[in-house]
């Protein structure tokens, strides 16, 4: 941390604007072993030095740029090469065309699933929302006045009945009038 704290010096003493620099955290090994990554130190990076962060990965294969997606890296940087048997110590962390195309394709789709972290339902998810979510209904035919019981109730698909959420205030109430198996519950 100290080392990268005097190279942001340097560029600020030369005249970078902080604005315009991007840390990127690196395992400088060809390849780098996995449990010598440790992808954490990015995200302290971004924490201690409040820049954005992004990876430069010379793992095997494509799981650890895509992981370093999740933690919030901003760029990915990856080796490439047209053949990996090529002499050389970076060719063998390299990714040939196909790999590239790969990683490319899955951080895109990585990236599109973080999201923005505000809970709410998807207008995908609305469409679902009565199929998905549950009804109150009846386990078993019941009688008029009959009292509604965990025993004679249960939860079922599709929605658009009484919720599930309100089965405490439904238990012990008398049904209104028969239902038979599988019967929305009505009051």
């Amino acid at each position: 941390m100290e080392e990268v704290e005097g190279a942001l010096a340097a560029l600020q003493k030369a005249g970078l604007a902080r604005a315009n620099v991007t840390l990127l955290h690196c395992t400088s090994e060809y390849p780098a072993p996995y449990s010598e990554v440790n992808l954490r130190a990015m995200v302290e990076m971004r924490r201690a030095f409040d820049l954005p962060v992004g990876y430069s990965d010379h793992t095997s294969g494509i799981e650890v740029s895509v992981a370093a997606v999740t933690l919030g890296a901003v760029v990915i940087e990856k080796h490439f090469t047209l053949d990996r048997g090529l002499p050389g110590p970076d060719h063998a962390a390299s990714l040939e065309p196909e790999e590239l195309a790969n990683l490319v394709c899955a951080v895109r789709h990585v990236s599109d699933a973080l999201g923005d972290a505000h809970k709410k339902a998807t207008p995908s998810e609305r469409r679902n929302v009565a199929h998905a979510r549950k009804s109150i209904v009846a386990a078993r035919d019941i009688a008029a006045g009959e009292l509604l019981t965990d025993e004679n109730l249960t939860a079922k698909r599709p929605g658009g009945g009484l919720s599930p959420m309100l089965w405490d205030s439904i238990v012990g109430r008398r049904a209104q009038r028969s239902f038979t198996r599988d019967e929305m519950i009505a009051l």
